[in-house]
C-alpha cells in the first residue's frame, strides 16, 4: 500500500504530466527542451526507448513491443504482464539516472513539467529526449502520432480503436456536473485539463469549465463547501486518490446531504487514473466507457 505522503506525491506528479503545472514553469522549460524528436535529421527510427511515464510506456509498447528498453516503477506496469522483465527506472518523478543511461537508449520519453532538469542531463549527454503534456484528448492523439513517427510504426489503427470511445451523439441537455478531486485542497478540473477536456467531449455541462486557476495546478481551481454548494450539480463525479473509497470522506461533511445530486443518487466514485490522470491506454478506456453510462443516459 502507497502511504498517504507518497500517494500525495504522485497525485502532484500526475497533476503535473498531464500539464496541470503553473503555465511560467512549463513555458521556461518548453524553451529549453526541444518536443519534437526530429527524425528529419536521422536516417532511422528509434530503437531502443525508455519511458519515464505510464501512459507513454503503454503506447509505445503498443506500437512497437520490441524498441521499448526501461519504464517508470508504478502498481499500473506492475500489474500488467506486458511488461515483465522490463528494467524498472524508478518512480516516475524520481527516475535514477545512471540506470537510465546504462540502458543506452537512443529516445527518452518524459513529462512536461516534470523531466525538465533530467531532460537536460541527458541532452548534455547526447540522448534526445521529449516531453509529452497530455491535457486534452486531441494532445493524446498527437502523442501518439508523434511516438509513431519516432517509431517508423502506424499510429492510425491505435487512434481509430480508441477514437472510438469518443460518443458520436451528445445529449440534448447537458447536465450539470462537477469533479471533485481530493480532499485537502478539494479540486475541481476547468478545461484546460485532461479531465476537463473529456468532460466535455462527453456531454457534461462542467461547472468549473471556464474558471480560472488561482492555485499551483492549472487545469484546477480550489473548491471550498461553499462553492460546492452555491454550484450544486445535478450529477457529482468524485476521485480521491488517497482512499479505497472516494466517497468517504465526502459523506461525513455537513454540506453533503444539501447537494441535489446526492438527494437524487447520481453520485459516482471514478478511478484517480483514466479520468485525471490518463495513467495508461486502458485506464482511458475504462473512464470512457463509466463516463458514457453516467453522462448519456442522464435524464
Amino acid at each position: 500500500m502507497l502511504s498517504r505522503l507518497s500517494r500525495r506525491q504522485l497525485f502532484a506528479f500526475g497533476l503535473a504530466s498531464v500539464g496541470a503545472w503553473g503555465m511560467g514553469r512549463l513555458a521556461q522549460a518548453q524553451g529549453r527542451i526541444p518536443q519534437e524528436p526530429l527524425l528529419s535529421a536521422r536516417q532511422s527510427p528509434f530503437r531502443r526507448v525508455a519511458s519515464l511515464t505510464t501512459l507513454t510506456a503503454d503506447i509505445l509498447y503498443r506500437l512497437a513491443p520490441d524498441r521499448l528498453v526501461g519504464i517508470p516503477a508504478s502498481r499500473l506496469l506492475e500489474e500488467d504482464p506486458r511488461f515483465q522483465g522490463l528494467t524498472r527506472l524508478g518512480l516516475g518523478n524520481q527516475p535514477n539516472l545512471e540506470q537510465l543511461v546504462a540502458l543506452q537508449p537512443d529516445w527518452v520519453v518524459g513529462a512536461s513539467g516534470f523531466h525538465e532538469a533530467l531532460a537536460e542531463r541527458l541532452q548534455e549527454l547526447g540522448i534526445p529526449t521529449y516531453l509529452t503534456r497530455v491535457d486534452s484528448w486531441a494532445a493524446l492523439e498527437e502523442t501518439i502520432a508523434t511516438l509513431a513517427a519516432a517509431l517508423g510504426a502506424d499510429p492510425d489503427p491505435l487512434l481509430r480503436q480508441y477514437g472510438s470511445l469518443l460518443p458520436q451523439e451528445l445529449p440534448r441537455v447537458r447536465p450539470k456536473t462537477l469533479l471533485l478531486v481530493g480532499t485537502q485542497p478539494i479540486l475541481s478540473p476547468n478545461r484546460q485539463s485532461w479531465a476537463g477536456d473529456l468532460l466535455e467531449r462527453f456531454g457534461a455541462d462542467n461547472l468549473t469549465a471556464t474558471l480560472q486557476s488561482q492555485g499551483p495546478f492549472r487545469g484546477y481551481v480550489t473548491l471550498s463547501a461553499e462553492r460546492i454548494l452555491e454550484a450544486n450539480p445535478e450529477v457529482l463525479l468524485v476521485v480521491n486518490p488517497e482512499a479505497a473509497d472516494p466517497l468517504a470522506f465526502f459523506r461525513s461533511r455537513p454540506f453533503w446531504n444539501r447537494l441535489q445530486a446526492v438527494q437524487t443518487g447520481k453520485v459516482y466514485g471514478f478511478d484517480y487514473y483514466g479520468l485525471v490522470n490518463p495513467g495508461s491506454l486502458e485506464k482511458i478506456r475504462v473512464a470512457c466507457e463509466q463516463l458514457a453510462r453516467v453522462l448519456l443516459k442522464v435524464g
